[in-house]
């Protein structure tokens, strides 16, 4: 076990390490942030000059080389637009979109599980056939698109909820959060429904079909035929052999849900990093582009590693195997 960990995480490594080159190379054809940093009257000694400072004049191997030396030691350098330390920019969006995030996920965790058990127990019924109809709605429309339906309905409409904005927030210590307000849960619902709904229409559709083929093994037969009740069944014997699949879109959906809400922050103006990192783009921050994805990749890498070390509790044979 300890050997598939260390394995596992060698591995982690040499994949940070090529999505950080891959990032940073790409940042070179985004444009040239000296642009954006100096006004019109500039001279050819005021570009050279904050070109040297930057580090813009080294080899390309030089400036990854560096970057990653100081990402290690969390310096991510200063933001070219901002002229902050990009760490103390992230760790002040940071709240906003791990706040979204985590409520988003358990939006889709616990009605993906519930209303999957529900559809495969009662396929035949008339709510489980109307629940399946409907969850072609959160596959089929893009992100952005449910977002402004929410807005129109929610907000235009019917003025129940805010259409933009975190709300008020409270601080404790560096972190920010609007749970403990009103108005920050007004307005976290339609982003959080907006930014999970993708992701708990796919986890449905997964444990439902993975809970019908369970449902047909020769085990759930016995156990039928032994008279144990359809709740130990259903609960104790199938949902349990259904969830080694479902863990690893679990997983992969919780990293998709940070990496993804860019679409849901821009559209509600959630003040997050993924709305920094268009900022970022539109002014080619590149210390801020390079850190985001990085951080991204960090969290992907993470929730991977934690959902391979989970099937060794869920299934035993895999167990015996290590």
């Amino acid at each position: 076990m300890l050997s598939f960990i260390l394995k596992r995480i060698g591995q982690s490594a040499l994949v940070l390490l090529v999505v950080g080159l891959v990032a940073f190379s790409m940042f070179r054809f985004v444009g040239d942030p000296i642009d954006n940093m100096l006004g019109q009257e500039r001279t050819q000694a005021d570009i050279d000059r904050l070109r040297t400072q930057l580090g813009l004049d080294q080899p390309f191997p030089v400036q990854y080389y560096k970057f990653l030396q100081e990402a290690a030691q969390g310096n991510f350098g200063v933001s070219y637009r901002q002229g902050r330390e990009v760490s103390e920019i992230l760790l002040e969006r940071a709240p906003a979109t791990l706040e979204l995030a985590a409520v988003s996920a358990m939006i889709a965790i616990a009605l993906g599980i519930a209303f999957g058990v529900y559809t495969a127990i009662r396929r035949n019924g008339f709510l489980a056939n109307f629940i399946m109809s409907a969850s072609l709605v959160g596959v089929s429309l893009p992100t952005f698109l449910i977002g402004i339906l929410l807005i129109y309905i929610f907000s235009v409409e019917l003025g129940w909820l805010p259409s933009f904005g975190r709300g008020e927030t409270v601080r404790l210590g560096w972190w920010t959060t609007g749970l403990l307000t009103e108005s920050g849960l007004k307005s976290l619902i339609l982003p959080a429904i907006t930014l999970g709904l993708y992701q708990m229409t796919l986890i449905m559709r997964l444990v439902r079909s993975e809970m019908l083929e369970v449902l047909r093994q020769d085990y759930i037969r016995f156990a039928r035929a032994r008279g144990l009740s359809d709740r130990v069944i259903n609960f104790r014997h199938a949902l349990k052999n259904t969830m080694v699949p479902v863990i690893t879109i679990i997983g992969l959906q919780l990293g998709a849900i940070i990496a993804f809400a860019i679409i849901t922050e821009t559209v509600f103006q959630w003040p997050g990093m993924g709305l920094l990192f268009i900022n970022a783009i539109q002014f080619v921050d590149i210390p801020v582009m390079a850190a985001y994805l990085m951080l991204i990749s960090v969290m992907f890498v993470v929730i991977n590693l934690i959902v391979d070390i989970l099937y060794a509790f869920i299934d035993p044979r895999m167990r015996v195997s290590g």
